[in-house]
């Protein structure tokens, strides 16, 4: 209250309000609040009040039928909703979506006239959305009220508002039969193109012949289809039709447009004919049924003699037939077996085969080195060690090793003696001493065996020498 006491103070002078003088002596104001803004405070209050209830904003809904109450079946029916408020508009507001069973309805499609209007005495400014309803049967048609919801500036929240419910009936021109289509227009353009695959035109060819309509006041849905018949010697091949919106460029609703397309191919030689394509309609200018025509077009084909049934099913798979078959014999075939399997007998063996070749391997490698670490090893290097010059015995020592002979030679044979005689005496006589050596050899081998059998003595030698091995 404080608060709102200093803000009425504060707005005493610019409202340029009188204030009481207290005489001296008199009571002073209670809470320390002059009586004059007291009475400020509870003026600017209820001027707060009133200005609040005053910015809830209104929302009105307004709709009309152009025209009114009456309609031809195939024509265009405009229903107008005006969405209205005294403040403005935060977002487009969200109208409803309109059925109605046996007619079309075109929404709107974004764009929205201004409008501004007084109500009770109150200015109000909105948009005006325009549904566009083309009935199919003639009977009478109600529109159920529309909720539309928006949200205008100054709201607490969003509001909505219903239209009033409307009604209208459809009835059909003059001049058309029950059952067929009704085409009604401001105005109405019906042209065709035609386009030939060669020039000139020959069996297997084709001509494409397109058709566009375009009605003004009716819409893209509600324009018919022309009749497109088979025609005898020419296989038909129509397409789906293009449907679209016709408007001045600056998105304001005009009409619609339809155009259809179909291909015909030539099957047989000789003249042909399309046929004339007649399409009725009413004129809602004039209240009175037209014509619209496209001519007939007439063309010739000549024969071609290198044409060939597209459609050769049986020939085209006599020729794949042919081209993929494969011709095998029975010898051929079975040695083709026989390659896959060993093939994949290798595959699957082929662990077993490295093991068995490294265990080979294995083997060999140690037989080579027993043979090396043999006595019959020595042996067979004692002759080329005897013939060489100068001459070795070192192949001798190591065979005598190996046999487990010790190292004293001249126990082993007499001859071993001679030689270490004519090797080491006075009178050398080396040569002939080693050429008798080497005609003894395998009479020195033979006696060999027999010491190496015998039993080995009881005691050790009493001054043992040490055995070594000589490469």
């Amino acid at each position: 209250m404080n608060r709102v006491a200093a803000i009425a103070s504060r707005l005493a002078p610019t409202l340029n309000l009188r204030t009481t003088q207290i005489p001296c002596g008199s009571e002073p104001a209670r809470d320390g609040v002059h009586p004059s803004t007291t009475i400020l405070t509870g003026l600017l209050l209820c001027l707060i009040t009133t200005t609040t209830l005053a910015a809830e904003p209104n929302l009105r809904i307004q709709s009309r039928l152009q025209p009114t109450d009456s309609v031809m079946v195939g024509g265009i029916l405009e229903l107008q909703l005006d969405v209205l408020t005294d403040s403005w508009f935060t977002d487009a507001p969200t109208l409803p979506v309109l059925k109605l069973p046996g007619a079309l309805v075109l929404p709107p499609d974004g764009h929205a006239e201004h409008i501004n209007q007084t109500l009770d005495g109150k200015s109000f400014n909105g948009m005006r959305y325009s549904y566009r309803i083309t009935p199919n049967l003639p009977k009478g048609f109600d529109i159920p009220p529309l909720t539309v919801q928006a949200t205008p500036g100054q709201a607490s929240t969003q509001l909505s508002a219903q239209s009033q419910p409307l009604h209208f009936t459809a009835a059909k021109p003059p001049g058309f039969n029950p059952g067929e289509p009704v085409l009604v227009a401001q105005g109405l353009r019906f042209t065709q193109t035609i386009v030939n695959s060669a020039t000139p035109l020959k069996v297997g060819d084709s001509i494409t012949r397109q058709l566009t309509l375009q009605a003004d006041g009716a819409l893209a849905m509600a324009l018919p289809a022309p009749s497109l018949a088979d025609v005898t010697g020419l296989s038909r091949y129509p397409k789906d039709p293009h449907i679209s919106t016709l408007d001045d460029g600056r998105g304001n609703f005009i009409g619609g447009q339809r155009i259809d397309s179909v291909t015909y191919r030539i099957d047989s030689e000789g003249r042909h004919e399309l046929p004339p394509i007649v399409l009725k309609w009413w004129d809602a200018s004039s209240q009175q049924t037209r014509t619209a025509q496209v001519p007939a077009v007439t063309f010739e084909a000549a024969a071609s003699s290198a044409y060939k049934p597209v459609f050769s099913i049986t020939e085209d798979l006599n020729k794949l037939g042919q081209q993929s078959r494969l011709h095998l014999s029975g010898h051929w075939l079975g040695l083709l077996a026989l390659l896959l399997l060993v093939a994949l007998a290798s595959w699957f063996c082929r662990p077993f085969i490295q093991r068995a070749y490294i265990a080979a391997q294995a083997r060999r490698r140690a037989r080579q080195t027993a043979w090396l670490q043999s006595a019959d090893c020595a042996w067979r290097q004692i002759p080329a060690q005897i013939d060489g010059k100068p001459a070795q015995l070192s192949a001798l020592y190591l065979w005598a090793r190996r046999r487990r002979l010790g190292l004293k030679l001249g126990n082993l044979d007499p001859r071993l003696q001679d030689l270490l005689r004519g090797c080491y005496s006075r009178q050398s006589t080396e040569d002939q001493a080693l050429h008798q050596l080497k005609k003894s050899l395998a009479t020195l081998q033979k006696q060999a065996e027999p010491r190496n059998a015998a039993c080995p003595p009881a005691l050790r030698p009493l001054n043992p020498v040490r055995e070594k091995d000589f490469p």
